[in-house]
């Protein structure tokens, strides 16, 4: 038998996709290096992504709603962090962070976490996933 007392831990994860365009370019490197560095993905003119990203939230089941968080909560967060900011922009040009960062999808995994965390409750985030391409895939987890 259960121990109905004890506290659950779970999982939630709620998945977005949006659309937007970047150039990988380093203000650190020299034109030649970056064509080296990044090849096709340094195309002066950009070039663009479907991403698909999973936000999972970890927390404590609680007793009274049976939930770690609302999911309509998690979909507003989303919304303000992911949707709004990003999709179908030009990273590079219209979201002011990658002014001076590199828009990889890392990156772009970072800025997702440092955002969510300011919006979400404390210690409730857990990872960020983002699909680049169907084979391409980045996890972050705040470290």
């Amino acid at each position: 038998m259960v121990d109905s007392g004890a506290e659950r831990i779970a999982y939630i994860s709620r998945v977005q996709s949006f659309s937007a365009c970047h150039r990988l370019h380093s203000v650190h490197l020299s034109d030649e290096e970056n064509k080296q560095v990044y090849g096709k993905c340094n195309n002066p003119n950009g070039h663009g992504h479907n991403y698909k990203v999973e936000v999972t939230v970890r927390g404590k089941i609680d007793r009274v709603t049976g939930m770690v968080m609302n999911l309509t909560d998690l979909k507003r967060c989303i919304e303000d962090v992911i949707m709004t900011p990003l999709d179908h922009k030009n990273l590079d040009k219209d979201v002011p962070y990658f002014a001076s960062v590199v828009s990889t999808t890392e990156n772009v995994a970072v800025y997702i976490w440092d955002n969510m965390v300011k919006v979400l409750p404390p210690d409730l985030l857990y990872e960020i996933k983002i699909h680049e391409t169907d084979k391409n895939v980045v996890v972050y987890r705040g470290e």
